[in-house]
């Protein structure tokens, strides 16, 4: 068992997005992928790295035709006692092979960048998704932020002289994860570069929870009333450039352009 199975064999996912904090991501980035499938006519949704379905069995039972790919097989194995119509199989980001090429309208890849620690590997998750998202499709790549990283880990926890010691940070303060760290952090740079070499075009990028993460128990302590303000707060602002950087997780929109010839439509209906 790899240190990462290990991991996801105590940590709950579906937990973390019922929380306030997670709520905040979750709600903004189900607004995004439906304002994205606002125009598409009976998509196919791919959600690669799946973990147990939360976004893959919603959108199933929304009427969806959604395949799920998973590498944990304990996450696949909850997302499969949800008894959906997700076609559900264990696979790697790295490797889609059982996908045919341009066969999916939106894919989701909103974990795996997460575990990936080399530009090339990220670049290789990228390209494979866009191999199996058709020209013209859409896809929602989620990461984690740098600055996020390095003001909760570094300096709330207490961490940062050992982080610089050890050289999980350079001296830029930019993070430099290895496998045993579990999760690995960019900055919107690093973003702009994997988007440009995976030769696909931007739509938008939102922080899919802005400042939730910061905020826990003040979210936690707040009435349904606040919290629906913070809500409407956070979706006012959260594709503003200020916000995204700081954010713990942020989405990059992409459009698979179309083939030579074709005016691709860079808009992603609202």
């Amino acid at each position: 068992m790899t240190e990462l199975e290990a991991h996801y064999n105590k940590f709950n996912e579906d937990k973390r997005l019922l929380r306030r904090h997670g709520q905040v991501e979750y709600i903004t980035t189900m607004k995004y992928i439906h304002d994205c499938l606002a125009s598409m006519d009976r998509p196919r949704i791919l959600d690669i790295g799946a973990g147990t379905g939360r976004y893959s069995v919603a959108l199933a039972e929304e009427g969806y035709d959604v395949t799920a790919v998973e590498l944990v097989r304990y996450n696949l194995g909850i997302l499969r006692t949800k008894k959906s119509s997700v076609k559900a199989f264990q696979g790697n980001a790295l490797d889609l092979r059982r996908l045919e090429d341009s066969t999916f309208d939106l894919t989701l890849l909103l974990g795996p960048m997460y575990h990936l620690y080399s530009f090339q590997d990220k670049l290789k998750a990228l390209r494979e998704a866009r191999r199996v998202t058709r020209p013209g499709g859409i896809l929602l790549v989620a990461y984690l932020m740098n600055e996020y990283a390095v003001i909760t880990y570094g300096f709330r926890e207490g961490h940062i002289r050992e982080c610089l010691e050890d050289g999980r940070l350079n001296q830029d303060f930019h993070c430099v994860s290895r496998e045993k760290d579990l999760y690995d952090y960019v900055r919107l740079e690093d973003m702009d570069r994997l988007r440009e070499a995976a030769g696909l075009t931007r739509i938008r990028t939102i922080a899919a929870d802005g400042p939730a993460d910061y905020l826990r128990p003040v979210l936690k302590a707040m009435d349904q009333e606040e919290f629906r303000l913070f809500l409407r707060y956070h979706l006012s602002t959260c594709e503003r450039p200020e916000l995204l950087g700081a954010s713990a997780h942020t989405v990059d929109i992409l459009r698979n352009p179309f083939h030579t010839g074709r005016t691709p439509d860079t808009s992603c209906p609202a």
